[in-house]
C-alpha cells in the first residue's frame, strides 16, 4: 500500500546514495507501479493543482494534476527530476537550444508519454512542454532533486519559442482557468 509519508522518507533516504539520481527513479517506479494504491492514498483527482508533498533544498516532491486537454509551455527545471504517473497521461515534447543560425530558438528532439503506471527520468538540462491529451485529469507524483522553487528557471513562449524567465504566478493563472472549465 502506497503511503505518502513512508514515500517521502524514502526519498529522503535515496538522496544519500551515491547516484540519488537513479535511486530515486527507482523509488519513483515501485510506487507507481501500482497506480491504483497511489491513487488510494492521494485521493481520486478532480482538479488541476500541484499539492507541495515534500520541500527542503535537497528535495521537492509534489502531485501535479494536470486538467483535461492542459497543456503546459517549453520550460526547464534546472535540476533532475523523475515523474511517475499513477493516473491518466501526459505527452513530453522535448527541446533544445538551436544552434546559432536557426530561426527558433529551441527546436524538437523527441518526444514519451507516461501513462498510469509509468514514469521518466529527466537530466538537469531537460527542456519540455507537457500535454494532458485526456478528457479527464492526468495525476503524477513529480520528485526533484533540489528545492524547484529556487533556481532561476526559463519557459519559452508557446506562440514564438522565445525564452523568458519562468513565471509561477502565470502557472498559476492558468492552473485556475482550467479548474473554471471544469466547475461550469
Amino acid at each position: 500500500m502506497f503511503k505518502a509519508d513512508r514515500f517521502i522518507q524514502d526519498c529522503c533516504d535515496g538522496l544519500r546514495e551515491v547516484n540519488a539520481h537513479a535511486a530515486l527513479r527507482e523509488i519513483v517506479a515501485r510506487a507507481v507501479s501500482e497506480p491504483r494504491q497511489v491513487l488510494k492514498s492521494l485521493g481520486e483527482p478532480k482538479v488541476s493543482g500541484i499539492e507541495t508533498l515534500y520541500r527542503s533544498g535537497t528535495l521537492t516532491i509534489l502531485n501535479v494534476l494536470w486538467g483535461p486537454g492542459m497543456t503546459l509551455y517549453p520550460h526547464d527545471h534546472r535540476m533532475w527530476a523523475v515523474i511517475g504517473i499513477y493516473s491518466g497521461r501526459e505527452d513530453n515534447i522535448f527541446w533544445r537550444r538551436s544552434g546559432s543560425g536557426s530561426k527558433w530558438p529551441i527546436e524538437v528532439v523527441g518526444a514519451a508519454s507516461l501513462c498510469a503506471g509509468s514514469h521518466r527520468s529527466f537530466d538537469f538540462d531537460v527542456i519540455h512542454s507537457v500535454t494532458n491529451p485526456l478528457d479527464k485529469v492526468t495525476a503524477g507524483i513529480h520528485v526533484y532533486g533540489g528545492d524547484l522553487s529556487l533556481p532561476p528557471r526559463s519557459a519559452w513562449d508557446g506562440d514564438t519559442l522565445t525564452e523568458a524567465p519562468l513565471s509561477h504566478a502565470r502557472d498559476i493563472r492558468a492552473i485556475e482557468a482550467y479548474n473554471a472549465t471544469l466547475t461550469d
